[in-house]
């Protein structure tokens, strides 16, 4: 494993700002024009910086019959938490986006804490982008939020391979480490990923989380956790 990190629904889910889209073989989709291209990449790199009104704001001059537009809305509308964001994520099923349609929905249900229904659709997702990095990661944190610990390392190890570069991935799957108490793996991949102290000591806390112990850790895990992250902060060195 390499170095390979985030919206949350009890765990890291990605897809925070970034914009990229996964095209799928159901059907084709029409190109932007040059000009409208440019204003995309504008309205991204700045929901990219969290200017989310501002992105949105460039993105209503576009027009909404070209699924790029679409897709860019509802991902800066999940992220303001509105409403018509579903619609949107809806309006791609059945497009070339049908699995960043599913993926956003997955997302929206996830954030819901919605476990059923988020897995329905992120497993139609990965099935439609299986070498979507975001998508396999998402689809493991919704395993282990339903403590389905084989499924969700599958799925984080899947995300690893395919997005070395990605530490999200690998914050997950340290956190699963932990909740099954393996400090030593836990701190190994902590260290190869080069995971910060405190990216560590939040993967414990969401464990606890799923474990249903938060605030309650012993001594035994405390001293285990100095451990990752003594192993951790060598790594950044």
């Amino acid at each position: 494993m390499k170095a390979m990190i985030a919206i949350t629904a009890t765990l890291m889910l990605a897809g925070c700002a970034s914009h990229g889209t996964v095209a799928s073989s159901a059907a084709s989709c029409a190109k932007p024009g040059a000009d409208q291209e440019l204003a995309l990449n504008l309205a991204d790199d700045m929901a990219n910086e969290g200017r989310l009104y501002a992105s949105l704001a460039n993105l209503e001059r576009l027009p909404e019959d070209l699924v790029q537009v679409r897709l860019r809305k509802a991902r800066v509308l999940r992220l303001m938490g509105r409403s018509e964001a579903e619609p949107l994520y809806k309006s791609l099923l059945g497009t070339c986006l049908a699995a960043d349609g599913e993926h956003g929905l997955g997302q929206l249900a996830a954030a819901k804490n919605d476990n059923a229904n988020a897995t329905e659709h992120l497993e139609r997702a990965a099935k439609m982008a299986p070498t979507e990095g975001k998508i396999r990661n998402d689809l493991g944190v919704v395993y282990l939020n339903q403590k389905r610990i084989p499924q969700a390392r599958f799925e984080f190890m899947t995300a690893m391979e395919l997005q070395q570069s990605n530490t999200l991935a690998a914050l997950n799957m340290v956190t699963l480490l932990i909740y099954q108490d393996n400090w030593k793996q836990a701190a190994e991949l902590a260290s190869m990923a080069k995971l910060s102290p405190q990216q560590v000591a939040d993967a414990q806390a969401r464990a606890e989380k799923i474990r249903g112990s938060a605030g309650n850790a012993t001594t035994s895990q405390s001293n285990r956790l100095t451990e990752v992250v003594d192993a951790s902060t060598g790594a950044v060195k």
